[in-house]
């Protein structure tokens, strides 16, 4: 695939939906914190559900901390994984208050260091949050890179320096944002909706026709 191609797409993606961002429900860049850490191989409306009951009571590393690992599981037990989660998550919140005044670091090695916070995650925070350019592969943009040719890789780190290195510069920002909301309404895994996709014609997918 060509620069003209990509920037058609991403021009494409950006008329539809100008200003994207994270479904996931957060008023900080500690509650998104928390919300990506939940958010691990569970569905977004699974983790709003979970953390529209929390927030409101704890909110801030020390009110988290205070609920204790039994106190926070009982907000996110419907969420898979809640127990190592609701662990990791409390580990965070006292290293937060230890070593960054309760703040949430914007430099990657300090996500990454924090317990339950991958590179997928940091670069979410990365990106949302801090409006850094960043790129957080996961299934959906894994899939969409590869099927449309926009970023072919083997492997979510590939993908991920493929996009950094090729999407144009003036969609860098907001390109996580598309390709994720693409791939979980139009590209999807099993039946994607070619025949209703706004770049069907400049993708490089080959079985595209069987998905009229």
């Amino acid at each position: 695939m060509n620069k003209e191609k990509r920037t058609e797409i991403f021009s494409r993606l950006r008329a539809a939906n100008p200003n994207p961002t994270t479904e996931l429900n957060y008023s900080s860049p500690f509650e998104l914190l928390i919300a990506v850490i939940l958010s691990a191989q569970a569905t977004d409306v699974g983790v709003n559900k979970a953390t529209d009951k929390l927030f409101p009571v704890a909110n801030t590393p020390e009110s988290i901390a205070a609920l204790g690992v039994e106190g926070l599981k009982e907000y996110i037990k419907t969420i898979g994984l809640f127990n190592s989660k609701a662990e990791n998550v409390i580990k965070t919140c006292h290293i937060l208050i230890e070593r960054h005044g309760s703040e949430v670091p914007d430099r990657r090695e300090a996500l990454e260091a924090l317990p339950g916070v991958g590179r997928k995650t940091a670069n979410v925070v990365l990106n949302t949050a801090f409006r850094q350019p960043a790129m957080a592969v996961d299934t959906h943009i894994f899939r969409v890179s590869n099927r449309t040719g926009i970023a072919p890789g083997k492997n979510v780190v590939e993908v991920e320096q493929r996009l950094m290195r090729l999407v144009p510069k003036e969609f860098l920002m907001d390109a996580h944002h598309w390709l994720i909301l693409h791939g979980r309404y139009t590209c999807t895994a099993r039946k994607p909706k070619c025949g209703a996709c706004m770049i069907e014609d400049l993708c490089e997918f080959k079985q595209k026709r069987d998905y009229q």
